[in-house]
């Protein structure tokens, strides 16, 4: 490869960092999901402390990670330091989110 060369993509590379840097302070919206269920209005306004709600997804199902409502992971429930927290497990590929839109 020729110095001409090598310089050119050192620019190059160093074009798309300063380009990377630019997106790196937008703040996200990071939401884990356990499950989802459809209540009527009435079983609503009957719930109280220590009510059980039942949800979709079954015990031990991979937990659904979503980026600005939209799908980019499935991970399960881990405690960090007495915090929860989730091990992702499985990264949604740009094909499968494209499928999912349509």
């Amino acid at each position: 490869m020729s110095e001409l060369q090598e310089k050119a993509e050192q620019r190059a590379e160093g074009q798309d960092k300063k380009n990377l840097d630019l997106i790196l302070d937008i703040p996200l919206h990071l939401t884990v999901e356990l499950g989802r269920t459809k209540l009527l209005v009435k079983d609503l306004l009957q719930l109280n402390q220590g009510a059980v709600v039942e949800l979709g997804k079954m015990a031990g199902e991979l937990l659904d990670v979503f980026v600005n409502s939209k799908l980019v992971a499935r991970g399960e429930a881990v405690v960090v330091n007495e915090k929860f927290g989730v091990r992702l497990v499985d990264i949604i590929s740009p094909v499968e989110r494209v499928e999912k839109i349509a």
